[in-house]
C-alpha cells in the first residue's frame, strides 16, 4: 500500500469556489436553478452551506446535493455518525437526530446481506476502519471480503477519510496493530470488531460490536467473500485479564464492558484451544496511520478517487450509479459533501471517474468515495425546520439504514 503524503495543495478559497460555480458551463457542474441565475445556496449555520446542482454525465443528467463545510468556523466540526454499535444500522436522519448533528451523509460500504452463506446473519457492519471521538471502533476486513464496487488500483479496505485533533481533514490508511499475549506466547491480532477475519487468525470483539452473531467473521476467505464458512473455529471470553468461558463456535449477544471475546479460525482456533478457563490473556490493539502523525478524532472507510488534484489512475468510467463522496481543500480546512439524487429522472447517476471530476470542479484537492446506490443519503435540518430530514430522494424510495456516516455539527 502506498503511503500517501503531501496530500494538501493550496486549494481554492470558499469565496472563489462559490463564485466559480456561477460561471461554469458545458459538461461541467451547472446550477439547478434557471440557467441565467447563479446557484442558490442556503446557509445552515456559520460555515455550513447547502446547495443543489446538475451534472451532465454519460448516463444523463445527475442532480447533486452539496454541503460546503468550513472547519475554520469555531463552532463547526465533523464527527462519525453511527448507531452506537459497529454491528447495527440506522438511517442517516435518525443517526444525525440522535447525535444532535446539523447535517450528514451516509458513510462506508457494509455487510448488507448473506445470500452466499444461508443461515448466517448479516451483521450490517462496515468494511473499513472506524474511529469515533478518538476511540478505535473497528479494523478493516480483508480486501476480498468487502462489499461494493471493485477498488481502484493501489487502494485497499484500509483507506480512510478522517479529521485529526488539529481539525484538519485528510485521506490516509489505518492498519490494525494488535496482539494477544497468552501463557504459550504472543499471537498477532487479525481483526477488531470485523464481520470478516483473515484466514487462520484470531480476532477481538468488544462491547462496541453490539448484539449480532459473530459467526460471519469466520466465513469466506481473504480473496473470496463467497467461500464457505470455516468449520474449524473456537471462541474464548476474556474478562479482567483471564479466560472466563470458551465455546466451539462463535456466539452472539451483547458483550459486557471491559470484556473481550476472541474468535479464532483455522490456525487461530487451534491456538485458542490451548487456553483453559483461568488462563492469563492480555489483548492489545490500535490503528496505525500510514501518513499522518496527528491523531484522528474520527475516521471511516471508503476509497480515494482524487489526490493532489488528480484523479486516481484506473477509476471506473463505464458504470454509472447514484453516489456519495466527500472532498477536501484548503489544507484540510474545507469539506464538500456530495450526495446524488435517486429520483427516477436522475437515477442514472455518475461513474466513479465522473465523481472525481465533479469533486475537482467543486474545488476539492482530494476526494473520497463512500457507499452509493440505495445508501446514498444527505440529511439536514433546514432553517426553520425542527427535525433532520433527507434532502435527496433515496433511490430505493426511502432512506436505507446504514452503519455510519459523516455528521456535521454546529454549536
Amino acid at each position: 500500500m502506498t503511503h500517501r503524503q503531501g496530500r494538501f495543495g493550496a486549494g481554492r478559497s470558499v469565496l472563489t469556489f462559490l463564485a466559480a460555480l456561477g460561471t461554469l458551463a458545458g459538461p461541467a457542474l451547472v446550477g439547478a436553478a434557471p440557467a441565467s441565475a447563479a446557484p442558490q445556496w442556503t446557509r445552515l449555520a456559520t460555515g455550513v452551506r447547502y446547495g443543489q446542482f446538475d451534472i451532465s454525465g454519460a448516463a444523463g443528467p445527475a442532480h447533486a446535493h452539496v454541503l460546503s463545510v468550513d472547519l475554520r468556523a469555531p463552532r463547526v466540526r465533523v464527527e462519525l455518525l453511527y448507531p452506537g454499535a459497529v454491528a447495527a444500522r440506522a438511517t442517516v436522519s435518525r443517526q444525525a437526530t440522535a447525535q444532535g448533528a446539523l447535517a450528514g451523509v451516509n458513510g462506508d460500504f457494509f455487510n448488507i446481506s448473506e445470500t452466499q452463506h444461508p443461515g448466517v446473519e448479516a451483521t450490517g457492519a462496515s468494511v473499513g476502519p472506524a474511529l469515533a471521538h478518538g476511540r478505535v471502533l473497528k479494523g478493516a476486513v480483508p480486501d476480498g471480503q468487502r462489499f461494493g464496487p471493485a477498488l481502484p488500483p493501489g487502494t485497499s479496505t484500509e483507506d480512510v477519510f478522517g479529521v485529526g485533533t488539529d481539525r484538519r481533514a485528510r485521506l490516509d490508511d489505518l492498519t490494525l496493530d494488535g496482539s494477544v499475549r497468552t501463557p504459550q506466547g504472543l499471537l498477532p491480532l487479525g481483526g477488531l470488531n470485523q464481520y470478516a477475519l483473515p484466514v487462520g487468525s484470531v480476532g477481538a470483539f468488544t462491547s462496541d460490536w453490539g448484539n449480532v452473531s459473530r459467526v460471519r467473521a469466520t466465513c469466506g476467505t481473504d480473496t473470496d467473500r463467497a467461500a464457505p464458512c470455516s468449520t474449524d473455529t473456537y471462541e474464548v471470553t476474556v474478562r479482567a485479564g483471564h479466560v472466563v468461558a470458551a465455546a466451539g463456535t462463535p456466539g452472539h449477544g451483547p458483550i459486557a464492558a471491559n470484556t473481550t471475546v476472541l474468535v479464532g479460525r483455522e490456525a487461530g482456533a487451534r491456538e485458542l484451544r490451548k487456553l483453559a478457563v483461568g488462563s492469563t490473556v492480555k489483548v492489545r490493539h490500535r490503528l496505525v496511520a500510514a501518513s499522518s502523525r496527528v491523531p484522528y478524532r474520527f475516521a471511516l472507510g471508503g476509497y480515494p478517487v482524487l489526490e493532489g488534484g488528480r484523479a486516481l489512475p484506473g477509476l471506473d468510467d463505464t458504470t454509472s450509479a447514484v453516489r456519495t463522496a466527500v472532498g477536501i481543500s484548503d489544507g484540510g480546512r474545507m469539506l464538500y459533501l456530495l450526495a446524488l439524487d435517486g429520483a427516477p429522472d436522475f437515477r442514472g447517476g455518475l461513474t466513479i471517474a465522473e465523481v472525481a471530476r465533479a469533486m475537482r470542479t467543486l474545488g476539492s484537492v482530494d476526494a473520497f468515495s463512500l457507499d452509493g446506490g440505495g445508501s446514498t443519503t444527505m440529511a439536514a435540518r433546514l432553517p426553520g425546520a425542527s427535525s433532520v430530514t433527507a434532502l435527496n430522494h433515496p433511490s430505493g424510495g426511502a432512506e436505507r439504514p446504514v452503519p455510519n456516516g459523516i455528521g456535521v455539527f454546529s454549536g
